[in-house]
């Protein structure tokens, strides 16, 4: 293929993606509307595009940056004069780290654990499954907050780290940080703050006037916090801040080894050979949009959430299970329709909301992250989003058929083979092997996965990834 086969054939891929520009996807992408940050960050992306953080003697410009970085999450979480900090790919990785790192700060804890809530970000799973760390979920109550007492409570002399929120992702509140990490000061535990999501907000909305519950270094306690800069720092994807409170707390986080005939191999993340194209563009949109510039937008979606909350709560058959802290946005129905017709409608209008099951006793609801460039069309989201679901209370809820639905329900996904997995796909209507990967319409796909335990969830897209990632061979 020649240069230009190539990229008319990549234009071609993309034309199946989610926008990301123009704030029309509420969920995993965020755009900060501003045409000269994402200029910036595209030619410093080409820039650094072949160089490696492997070695931070060997380029340089890559540490320079990486320590502007951290700096300047430092001045924004109030942090002592102590602190250090890594950039990492993003905020599984920070998080991993920060359990990894506490895990290995106490090699006498024969079986480590670490207390977090029922609502904490699914990658403190994913670091409790890779590092063996076992988890202890404390419930939330109707306001999605953890009790500060029975976090305390759950301390005991294997538990090498306490996390909370700021905010939690599903619902979009701050967890009570102060109690929980005095708690843990108490004990000797570490206290690891995850400010992916809302970090580089509250600091600011904190700065404006808004109440903002304390969660920075300012609390006593607090550990380590990790925040994503390709969030609202609006920075190409691919980079997280991991700070410290001071080396000691770090030091558990490096890695050497010199027991091989090579280099000896030293790394501060768990990536090795970094590109620096991440660091470099997260640091040249810092630098473009700036002090000031983050404020202006932090008014700019923080009034954007005042005025998406007021409108929601107008839509009949609507209903706001809290009242969201920053940026994030939870909303169920009352009953006379279904979120996944909702969201069905809502992709036929041009517009991406995010379905989350049913957890917990908590009904199934829709999130959606607002960021600046969706700021300018929220009269457009509403109208979408009443729209949306006058059709859906037309049409009633999703009804599953009730032999399937039972069937669903006593399946034990340890005893499921590929033939039942593929069966199950099919019903679902996720067919990896069909001629469309996924259905247009996606309410009776999503009907019948909140009915299955999250077990059986699991399992089954974990199956059905297994089948969607199969290589196309020539």
């Amino acid at each position: 293929m020649t240069p230009s086969d190539v990229l008319a054939r990549l234009r071609t891929l993309q034309e199946g993606d989610l926008p990301t520009k123009g704030g029309r996807t509420l969920a995993y992408v965020y755009d900060s509307g501003l045409a000269d940050a994402d200029d910036v960050a595209r030619q410093a992306v080409a820039a650094f595009a072949d160089s490696n953080g492997l070695d931070p003697t060997a380029f340089p410009s890559l540490r320079e940056m990486e320590n502007d970085l951290v700096g300047f999450a430092a001045d924004l979480l109030d942090a002592p004069d102590t602190v250090v900090g890594s950039v990492t790919s993003g905020g599984t990785e920070s998080v991993l780290l920060a359990v990894q790192s506490a895990r290995d700060s106490r090699p006498d804890v024969d079986r480590p654990r670490m207390v977090i809530p029922s609502t904490a970000h699914a990658a403190f799973h994913k670091a409790a499954h890779y590092f063996r760390v076992e988890p202890v979920l404390v419930d939330v109550g109707d306001d999605f907050r953890p009790d500060p007492a029975a976090m305390a409570d759950a301390i005991d002399g294997s538990t090498v780290l306490v996390a909370v929120s700021a905010p939690s992702y599903a619902h979009g509140v701050v967890d009570p940080v102060a109690d929980v990490a005095a708690a843990a000061q108490e004990r000797g535990v570490r206290c690891h703050v995850d400010a992916c999501i809302g970090g580089w907000v509250l600091p600011y909305a904190a700065r404006l006037g808004r109440s903002v519950p304390p969660w920075t270094f300012a609390v006593d306690g607090v550990t380590s916090i990790s925040v994503d800069l390709h969030k609202y720092g609006y920075t190409p994807k691919g980079a997280s801040l991991l700070l410290h409170r001071s080396p000691a707390h770090r030091r558990s986080q490096l890695f050497a080894s010199a027991r091989w005939p090579g280099y000896t191999m030293l790394n501060s993340t768990m990536q090795s050979t970094r590109s620096g194209a991440p660091l470099a563009a997260a640091w040249a949109v810092v630098r473009t949009i700036g002090d000031a510039g983050y404020e202006r937008l932090t008014t700019r979606v923080l009034d954007g959430v005042d005025r998406l909350v007021e409108g929601l709560g107008a839509i009949e058959g609507l209903r706001l299970p809290v009242r969201p802290d920053s940026t994030l946005v939870a909303v169920e129905t009352d009953g006379s329709c279904d979120v996944f017709t909702i969201a069905d409608e809502m992709a036929a209008r041009g517009w991406f909301v995010q379905p989350q099951m049913r957890f917990a006793g908590h009904p199934p609801n829709l999130h959606l992250t607002l960021s600046a460039a969706t700021t300018d069309s929220l009269d457009e989201l509403l109208a979408a989003f009443a729209d949306a679901v006058a059709v859906a209370r037309e049409r009633g809820p999703v009804q599953v058929d009730p032999g399937v639905a039972e069937v669903v329900a006593a399946l034990d996904p340890d005893h499921l083979g590929d033939e039942e997995f593929d069966g199950l796909l099919a019903a679902a209507g996720l067919d990896p092997a069909g001629s469309s990967v996924v259905p247009d319409r996606m309410a009776e796909v999503n009907a019948l996965l909140d009915l299955a335990s999250p077990e059986l969830r699991e399992a089954v897209l974990k199956a059905f990834l297994d089948r969607l990632q199969r290589p196309n061979r020539r």
